[in-house]
């Protein structure tokens, strides 16, 4: 359960990531209201999955998920670039992520 815990704070952050650059630079209310309230359950999540993870490994989860699905929606929403050395290295974060998860 914990692990499904901490998937889940890792794509609140990904919506907080995202929502930085809608509510652009913090200066949109209603876009700056979601990216607070994100970040705010995606922490909470992550304490909650620190409880019996290991910090280290649920911390490198917890940001590869975020930087993945980050990545990702730049490259679906926001129409950046999809070239080869982005998403080699995005497959490299996600094998790192199983990595970590047989290894805990």
């Amino acid at each position: 359960m914990d692990w499904i815990i901490l998937c889940i704070a890792g794509l609140f952050e990904v919506g907080w990531a995202i929502g930085l650059k809608y509510s652009e630079g913090l200066s949109r209310l209603w876009p700056t209201v979601w990216t607070v309230a994100a970040m705010l359950v995606s922490l909470w999540l992550l304490g909650l999955a620190m409880k019996s993870l290991p910090v280290g490994t649920a911390y490198a989860v917890w940001v590869g998920v975020g930087a993945v699905g980050t990545v990702v929606l730049g490259i679906v929403l926001l129409g950046e670039p999809a070239d080869t050395a982005r998403l080699v290295s995005v497959s490299l974060i996600i094998a790192g992520i199983i990595g970590l998860k047989l290894a805990a």
